[in-house]
Protein backbone atom coordinates (compact mmCIF):
# COMPACT_ATOMS: atom_id res chain seq x y z
CA UNK A 1 0.00 0.00 0.00
CA UNK A 2 2.78 2.71 0.23
CA UNK A 3 3.44 2.10 -3.26
CA UNK A 4 -0.37 3.07 -4.32
CA UNK A 5 -0.66 5.53 -1.51
CA UNK A 6 -0.13 8.81 -2.95
CA UNK A 7 0.20 7.35 -6.54
CA UNK A 8 -3.13 5.89 -7.19
CA UNK A 9 -6.34 6.81 -6.72
CA UNK A 10 -8.43 4.11 -4.34
CA UNK A 11 -12.04 2.84 -4.60
CA UNK A 12 -13.78 0.75 -1.56
CA UNK A 13 -16.85 -1.00 -2.55
CA UNK A 14 -18.60 -2.76 0.69
CA UNK A 15 -21.54 -4.59 -1.28
CA UNK A 16 -23.17 -5.08 1.77
CA UNK A 17 -25.15 -7.78 3.07
CA UNK A 18 -23.49 -9.96 0.33
CA UNK A 19 -22.87 -13.44 1.07
CA UNK A 20 -20.02 -15.28 0.26
CA UNK A 21 -21.62 -18.71 -0.89
CA UNK A 22 -24.06 -16.89 -3.36
CA UNK A 23 -21.13 -14.81 -4.35
CA UNK A 24 -18.88 -17.86 -5.35
CA UNK A 25 -21.82 -19.49 -7.39
CA UNK A 26 -22.50 -16.60 -9.31
CA UNK A 27 -19.06 -16.33 -10.39
CA UNK A 28 -18.54 -20.34 -11.59
CA UNK A 29 -21.26 -19.80 -13.23
CA UNK A 30 -20.55 -17.05 -15.23
CA UNK A 31 -23.75 -14.89 -14.16
CA UNK A 32 -21.37 -11.86 -12.88
CA UNK A 33 -18.89 -11.24 -15.66
CA UNK A 34 -17.91 -8.15 -14.78
CA UNK A 35 -16.66 -8.50 -11.92
CA UNK A 36 -15.35 -11.94 -12.21
CA UNK A 37 -13.11 -10.88 -14.99
CA UNK A 38 -11.74 -8.82 -12.00
CA UNK A 39 -11.40 -11.23 -9.57
CA UNK A 40 -7.73 -12.96 -8.94
CA UNK A 41 -8.09 -16.20 -10.78
CA UNK A 42 -11.88 -15.73 -11.36
CA UNK A 43 -12.59 -16.18 -8.04
CA UNK A 44 -13.36 -14.62 -4.64
CA UNK A 45 -11.28 -15.02 -1.35
CA UNK A 46 -13.36 -16.75 1.81
CA UNK A 47 -12.74 -14.12 4.30
CA UNK A 48 -14.08 -13.98 7.78
CA UNK A 49 -16.26 -10.28 8.49
CA UNK A 50 -14.97 -7.82 10.94
CA UNK A 51 -18.85 -7.25 12.07
CA UNK A 52 -22.08 -9.05 12.20
CA UNK A 53 -23.88 -5.81 11.23
CA UNK A 54 -23.13 -2.58 8.90
CA UNK A 55 -22.07 -0.06 11.58
CA UNK A 56 -19.90 -2.27 13.49
CA UNK A 57 -18.28 -4.02 10.66
CA UNK A 58 -17.71 -0.41 8.86
CA UNK A 59 -16.13 0.92 11.52
CA UNK A 60 -14.11 -1.37 11.72
CA UNK A 61 -12.78 -1.47 8.23
CA UNK A 62 -12.39 2.13 8.17
CA UNK A 63 -10.21 1.74 11.17
CA UNK A 64 -8.47 -1.01 9.02
CA UNK A 65 -9.79 -3.78 9.82
CA UNK A 66 -10.89 -5.21 6.32
CA UNK A 67 -12.45 -8.65 6.53
CA UNK A 68 -9.73 -11.42 7.42
CA UNK A 69 -8.46 -14.33 5.84
CA UNK A 70 -10.35 -17.16 6.86
CA UNK A 71 -7.09 -19.26 7.61
CA UNK A 72 -4.58 -18.85 10.59
CA UNK A 73 -2.92 -16.25 10.67
CA UNK A 74 -1.57 -13.63 11.69
CA UNK A 75 -2.32 -11.92 7.95
CA UNK A 76 -0.49 -8.54 6.74
CA UNK A 77 -3.16 -5.50 6.76
CA UNK A 78 -2.95 -2.80 3.69
CA UNK A 79 -4.45 -0.16 6.65
CA UNK A 80 -3.04 0.61 9.91
CA UNK A 81 -2.88 2.89 12.95
CA UNK A 82 0.48 3.83 14.32
CA UNK A 83 0.61 1.65 17.62
CA UNK A 84 2.41 -0.07 19.28
CA UNK A 85 2.40 -3.97 19.21
CA UNK A 86 0.21 -4.05 16.44
CA UNK A 87 1.05 -7.82 15.06
CA UNK A 88 -0.52 -7.75 11.87
CA UNK A 89 1.20 -4.18 10.48
CA UNK A 90 3.85 -5.28 7.93
CA UNK A 91 6.57 -3.56 5.58
CA UNK A 92 3.79 -3.00 2.64
CA UNK A 93 0.64 -1.54 5.40
CA UNK A 94 0.25 2.11 4.96
CA UNK A 95 0.26 3.18 8.57
CA UNK A 96 -1.17 6.74 9.37
CA UNK A 97 -1.64 8.67 12.93
CA UNK A 98 -5.08 9.49 12.58
CA UNK A 99 -7.99 7.07 14.05
CA UNK A 100 -8.48 5.83 10.81
CA UNK A 101 -7.61 5.43 7.43
CA UNK A 102 -10.26 7.84 5.84
CA UNK A 103 -8.52 11.07 7.26
CA UNK A 104 -4.65 9.48 7.00
CA UNK A 105 -5.41 9.42 3.38
CA UNK A 106 -7.14 13.04 3.54
CA UNK A 107 -3.27 13.82 5.46
CA UNK A 108 -1.95 12.38 2.10
CA UNK A 109 -3.95 14.85 -0.03
CA UNK A 110 -6.63 12.87 -1.20
CA UNK A 111 -9.75 13.86 -1.52
CA UNK A 112 -12.32 11.82 0.54
CA UNK A 113 -15.88 10.52 -0.81
CA UNK A 114 -18.43 8.40 0.35
CA UNK A 115 -21.33 7.38 -1.68
CA UNK A 116 -23.94 6.10 0.73
CA UNK A 117 -26.43 3.46 0.48
CA UNK A 118 -27.99 1.83 3.53
CA UNK A 119 -29.33 3.65 6.40
CA UNK A 120 -26.33 4.12 8.91
CA UNK A 121 -24.88 6.11 5.85
CA UNK A 122 -28.29 8.28 5.10
CA UNK A 123 -27.38 11.42 7.08
CA UNK A 124 -30.76 11.64 8.33
CA UNK A 125 -29.80 11.69 12.31
CA UNK A 126 -27.44 11.85 14.45
CA UNK A 127 -26.38 8.02 14.05
CA UNK A 128 -26.52 8.39 10.38
CA UNK A 129 -23.90 11.48 10.51
CA UNK A 130 -20.93 9.13 12.42
CA UNK A 131 -20.12 7.28 9.22
CA UNK A 132 -20.46 9.55 6.48
CA UNK A 133 -18.68 12.17 8.92
CA UNK A 134 -15.52 10.66 8.50
CA UNK A 135 -15.53 12.25 4.61
CA UNK A 136 -14.56 15.13 3.62
CA UNK A 137 -17.49 14.73 1.14
CA UNK A 138 -20.73 12.33 1.59
CA UNK A 139 -23.54 12.04 -1.01
CA UNK A 140 -27.05 10.20 -0.49
CA UNK A 141 -29.95 10.09 -1.44
CA UNK A 142 -33.32 8.21 -1.02
CA UNK A 143 -32.47 6.49 -4.69
CA UNK A 144 -29.57 5.24 -3.05
CA UNK A 145 -31.28 3.69 -0.31
CA UNK A 146 -32.60 0.00 -0.07
CA UNK A 147 -36.13 0.49 -1.17
CA UNK A 148 -35.53 1.68 -4.63
CA UNK A 149 -35.03 -0.74 -7.52
CA UNK A 150 -32.53 1.35 -9.09
CA UNK A 151 -30.56 2.10 -6.14
CA UNK A 152 -26.86 1.25 -7.63
CA UNK A 153 -27.60 3.05 -10.94
CA UNK A 154 -28.23 5.93 -9.28
CA UNK A 155 -25.18 5.34 -7.08
CA UNK A 156 -23.16 5.27 -9.88
CA UNK A 157 -24.04 8.20 -11.73
CA UNK A 158 -23.07 10.55 -8.87
CA UNK A 159 -19.71 8.53 -8.92
CA UNK A 160 -19.53 9.50 -12.57
CA UNK A 161 -20.60 13.01 -11.44
CA UNK A 162 -18.01 13.46 -8.71
CA UNK A 163 -15.29 11.99 -10.68
CA UNK A 164 -16.02 14.61 -13.55
CA UNK A 165 -16.25 17.27 -11.00
CA UNK A 166 -12.46 16.94 -10.05
CA UNK A 167 -9.29 18.52 -10.81
CA UNK A 168 -7.38 16.53 -12.87
CA UNK A 169 -3.96 15.89 -10.31
CA UNK A 170 -6.67 15.66 -7.38
CA UNK A 171 -6.12 12.22 -6.19
CA UNK A 172 -9.38 10.41 -4.99
CA UNK A 173 -10.26 8.03 -2.37
CA UNK A 174 -13.62 6.64 -3.10
CA UNK A 175 -16.12 4.91 -0.83
CA UNK A 176 -19.52 3.02 -1.98
CA UNK A 177 -21.47 1.24 0.20
CA UNK A 178 -23.83 -0.99 -2.39
CA UNK A 179 -27.35 -1.15 -0.63
CA UNK A 180 -28.86 -3.60 -3.14
CA UNK A 181 -28.48 -6.59 -2.21
CA UNK A 182 -29.84 -5.45 1.35
CA UNK A 183 -33.12 -6.30 2.20
CA UNK A 184 -35.55 -6.03 0.65
CA UNK A 185 -34.46 -7.26 -2.72
CA UNK A 186 -37.22 -8.99 -4.18
CA UNK A 187 -37.71 -6.80 -6.72
CA UNK A 188 -34.58 -7.49 -8.50
CA UNK A 189 -35.89 -11.05 -9.22
CA UNK A 190 -38.68 -11.24 -11.86
CA UNK A 191 -41.75 -12.43 -10.72
CA UNK A 192 -40.74 -12.15 -7.30
CA UNK A 193 -43.40 -10.91 -4.83
CA UNK A 194 -43.69 -8.03 -2.02
CA UNK A 195 -45.70 -10.95 -0.53
CA UNK A 196 -43.11 -13.84 -0.90
CA UNK A 197 -40.64 -11.48 0.34
CA UNK A 198 -36.80 -11.86 0.54
CA UNK A 199 -35.55 -15.16 -0.55
CA UNK A 200 -31.70 -16.51 -1.32
CA UNK A 201 -32.66 -16.57 -5.26
CA UNK A 202 -33.82 -12.66 -5.08
CA UNK A 203 -30.15 -11.91 -3.00
CA UNK A 204 -28.59 -13.32 -6.02
CA UNK A 205 -30.37 -11.47 -8.47
CA UNK A 206 -29.98 -8.52 -6.81
CA UNK A 207 -26.07 -9.35 -7.37
CA UNK A 208 -26.61 -9.83 -10.81
CA UNK A 209 -27.96 -6.70 -11.03
CA UNK A 210 -25.20 -5.22 -9.36
CA UNK A 211 -22.92 -6.42 -11.96
CA UNK A 212 -24.57 -5.49 -14.76
CA UNK A 213 -23.67 -2.04 -13.59
CA UNK A 214 -20.45 -1.90 -11.85
CA UNK A 215 -18.42 -1.68 -15.13
CA UNK A 216 -19.50 2.16 -15.43
CA UNK A 217 -17.85 2.40 -11.37
CA UNK A 218 -14.83 0.75 -12.72
CA UNK A 219 -14.48 2.96 -15.48
CA UNK A 220 -14.97 6.07 -13.79
CA UNK A 221 -12.56 4.76 -10.74
CA UNK A 222 -9.81 4.29 -13.44
CA UNK A 223 -10.79 7.27 -15.65
CA UNK A 224 -7.81 9.79 -14.41
CA UNK A 225 -4.96 7.15 -13.22
CA UNK A 226 -4.23 3.80 -12.41
CA UNK A 227 -7.16 2.83 -9.25
CA UNK A 228 -6.85 0.18 -6.47
CA UNK A 229 -9.94 -1.48 -5.69
CA UNK A 230 -11.06 -3.08 -2.94
CA UNK A 231 -14.38 -4.89 -3.16
CA UNK A 232 -16.30 -6.94 -0.59
CA UNK A 233 -18.97 -7.52 1.79
CA UNK A 234 -19.21 -6.16 5.08
CA UNK A 235 -21.36 -9.53 6.44
CA UNK A 236 -23.75 -11.66 5.10
CA UNK A 237 -27.10 -12.12 5.59
CA UNK A 238 -29.33 -15.19 6.63
CA UNK A 239 -32.40 -16.49 5.14
CA UNK A 240 -33.77 -19.41 7.35
CA UNK A 241 -30.72 -20.67 7.58
CA UNK A 242 -30.49 -23.39 10.17
CA UNK A 243 -33.37 -21.37 11.47
CA UNK A 244 -31.89 -17.81 11.16
CA UNK A 245 -33.34 -14.56 9.17
CA UNK A 246 -30.80 -11.42 9.07
CA UNK A 247 -27.91 -10.50 10.35
CA UNK A 248 -26.28 -9.21 13.33
CA UNK A 249 -26.27 -12.96 14.96
CA UNK A 250 -22.91 -15.49 14.85
CA UNK A 251 -24.30 -17.78 11.88
CA UNK A 252 -21.60 -19.10 9.22
CA UNK A 253 -23.88 -17.10 6.38
CA UNK A 254 -23.06 -13.89 8.55
CA UNK A 255 -19.59 -14.09 9.22
CA UNK A 256 -18.19 -15.28 6.04
CA UNK A 257 -18.00 -12.85 3.35
CA UNK A 258 -15.98 -12.67 -0.33
CA UNK A 259 -13.35 -10.16 -0.54
CA UNK A 260 -11.28 -9.39 -3.85
CA UNK A 261 -8.55 -6.46 -3.92
CA UNK A 262 -6.99 -5.71 -7.34
CA UNK A 263 -5.91 -2.85 -9.58
CA UNK A 264 -7.99 -1.45 -12.35
CA UNK A 265 -5.93 0.17 -15.26
CA UNK A 266 -7.59 3.03 -17.55
CA UNK A 267 -6.70 1.35 -21.11
CA UNK A 268 -8.29 -1.85 -19.68
CA UNK A 269 -10.85 -0.22 -17.55
CA UNK A 270 -14.53 -1.56 -18.96
CA UNK A 271 -16.53 0.85 -20.97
Amino acid sequence: MNEVVGHHDILLVTLDTLRHDVAVELAAEGRIPNLARHLPGGRWEKRHAPGSFTYASHQAIFAGFLPTPAEPGPHPRLFAASFAGSETTADGTFVYDTPEFVSGLAQRDYRTVCIGGVGFFNQQGPLGTVLPGLFQEAHWEREFGVTSPHSFENQVARAEQVVAELPAEQRLFLFVNVSALHQPNWFHLPGATREAGDTRETHAAALEYIDRHIGRLFAAASSRRRCFAIVCSDHGTAYGDDGYTGHRLGHESVWTVPYAHFFLDPAKAPR
